[in-house]
Order: C-alpha cells, then sequence, then structure tokens
C-alpha cells in the first residue's frame, strides 16, 4: 500500500508519520516539499500534479489553516487551505480509485445545546473557519471519491504548543489564573488520532461500505477550566513548583476573553458511530493528557 500524508510536521501529521509507517509505503509531505513534489495547500495546481504522480493507494490530509481568529481576517487563504484544497483531492483520489482521509471540526456545528453532536445533525458554523472545514468536506462527499472524514475538538500533542503546556508555564509565572468555564469538550492528543486512523485505514481497504463521515475524541468531557485544574493537579503531584493554587484558578465566561472568532460552547461528540464501525473504545480524555504530561514534564 502507498500513503501519501499531507501535513506531516503539524501535531496530528507527526504523530501520523509513526502510525502510517507499518501500513506500507508513506510518502510524507509539508508545504515545502522537494524533489518537485508539492505539499502546499494554496497550491492547487502542484498538488493535483503531485498526487497524480505518485498515485497514493491513500491520501491522509492532516493540513489545514487551523488559526480560528486569523481566519476571520484572511477568509481567501482559508477557504483555499480548508476547502478547494480538499477538492482537488478528493477529485484526485476518485480518478485514481484511492482512499481520502481528512480531519475536520466541531467548528462546522453552532455550539448550541448540551448533548454530545452526532454526524447527522445539522451543521451551522459560527465563522469563517467552520465555514471552511463544512466546505471541505462538502467538496469531498460530492467527489464521489471513497473518503473517511473525522471530526474532532480541543487537539493537543506533546510536540509543540499546546494548552497544558501554557497552563503550565502560567502556574509558574502568575499568582492567579482565569480560565474559561463554559466551554464544554473532550482533549484529543495527536497520538491517538493517528492509531486509530491507521486501524481505520486497514478496515476501510477492505470494506468500502465504511466510507463516511464519523466523530473522533477521547471519552468523556470537561470545561476549559476544569482541564486547567487538572493539568496542574497532575503536575504538582509530580513535585513541580507552581505559584498557582488551586482556588487561585478562577472559572470565567467566554465572554471575559473577546475574540475575532466566536467558539462553540458545546463541542461534545457522540462517537458510537466510529466504535461500532471500527470496533472500538475510546479512552477517557485523562488518559492521554497525563501521558502527554508524564513526556512533558
Amino acid at each position: 500500500m502507498k500513503i501519501l500524508l499531507f501535513g506531516k510536521n503539524g501535531q496530528v501529521g507527526w504523530e501520523l508519520q509513526r502510525a502510517l509507517a507499518p501500513l506500507g509505503e508513506l510518502i510524507a509531505l509539508d508545504k515545502h516539499a522537494s524533489g518537485g513534489l508539492c505539499g502546499d495547500l494554496t497550491n492547487l495546481e502542484g498538488l493535483a500534479d503531485t498526487i497524480n504522480q505518485i498515485k497514493p493507494d491513500v491520501i491522509v490530509n492532516a493540513a489545514a489553516h487551523t488559526a480560528v481568529d486569523k481566519a476571520e481576517s484572511e477568509p481567501e487563504l482559508a477557504r483555499t487551505i480548508n476547502a478547494l484544497a480538499c477538492g482537488v483531492m478528493a477529485g484526485a483520489a476518485h480518478r485514481l480509485g484511492a482512499w481520502l482521509i481528512h480531519y475536520s471540526t466541531d467548528y462546522v456545528f453552532d455550539g448550541s445545546g448540551t448533548q454530545p453532536w452526532l454526524e447527522t445533525d445539522a451543521t451551522g458554523p459560527l465563522g469563517i473557519y467552520g465555514a471552511t472545514k463544512l466546505e471541505g468536506e462538502q467538496l469531498i462527499q460530492q467527489s464521489g471519491c471513497l473518503h473517511i472524514i473525522l471530526r474532532t475538538s480541543w487537539v493537543y500533542a506533546a510536540r509543540g504548543n499546546n494548552f497544558a503546556k501554557t497552563m503550565l508555564r502560567l502556574a509558574q509565572e502568575r499568582d492567579s489564573l482565569k480560565v474559561i468555564n463554559d466551554q464544554t469538550g473532550s482533549p484529543t492528543g495527536a497520538e491517538l488520532l493517528a492509531d486509530v486512523t491507521a486501524h481505520i485505514i486497514r478496515t476501510a481497504r477492505q470494506k468500502p461500505e465504511v466510507s463516511g463521515i464519523y466523530h473522533l475524541v477521547a471519552s468523556g468531557e470537561t470545561s476549559w477550566h476544569s482541564y486547567a485544574s487538572f493539568v496542574l493537579e497532575q503536575a504538582r503531584s509530580t513535585g513541580l513548583a507552581l505559584k498557582v493554587g488551586n482556588s487561585d484558578i478562577h472559572p470565567v465566561p467566554t465572554s471575559a476573553f473577546p475574540t475575532p472568532a466566536k467558539r462553540p460552547h458545546n463541542s461534545r461528540m457522540n462517537t458510537t458511530k466510529l466504535e461500532n464501525t471500527f470496533n472500538l473504545t475510546m479512552p477517557g480524555w485523562q488518559n492521554g493528557v497525563t501521558r502527554m504530561l508524564a513526556e512533558t514534564l
């Protein structure tokens, strides 16, 4: 099996290089790809040429414009990367008879209510990022290619920056923290996303009928405030000196931190379809965060 991976140096892409390597020949690209290959999602012609040149059995797209606030001021760039590039990949996959694995987001929903989102729920993005990710999904579906679209949320990794690392740094610098407590979701590790993706690819290659959209997050739910409290509690248990105590982490509403893009309050995702289709059980979000902290601290 020949796998073409885009976005190899992102949080998910980095873990995918590890998880996909045992499945076959892996060609992993980023936007600075050389040797006549193109991994730059703003170069749609180069993207199509690269896919046609490599002729992969599976295309995995882990590249995206993920700067949610920045997308509000550069909608065309966000649309090119998050939507039009997906259309190019999907069209090429359809012609080659290849699978396309693509990552999407809970931001395609409006964040209302308290129930975990189902794949069949009505979408309603609040901003440019969510709208362009939704358009990307639609272009993939319309292409007729075999595809797995994995919607996820609150992604983190040991590599690079993440919410937990930011909280740890601030807790060593400040006497108190204000953390949002009216957004709810499930912190999901890039490692989990990559391992589940590898499992899905093995199944999908034998069962074309599994083509479709799935929700993939760790199990359980938390707020950013509770997430921060958990992280600092774990850090204290290792002996890390923090200025901030439990009572110094103050819950505040989303409105306390105005941003160009609206954030969804409800990022809960129902993973029943994924678990039943691929015979999986999602681990609790605390498992992955604890593991990531063990690597970080």
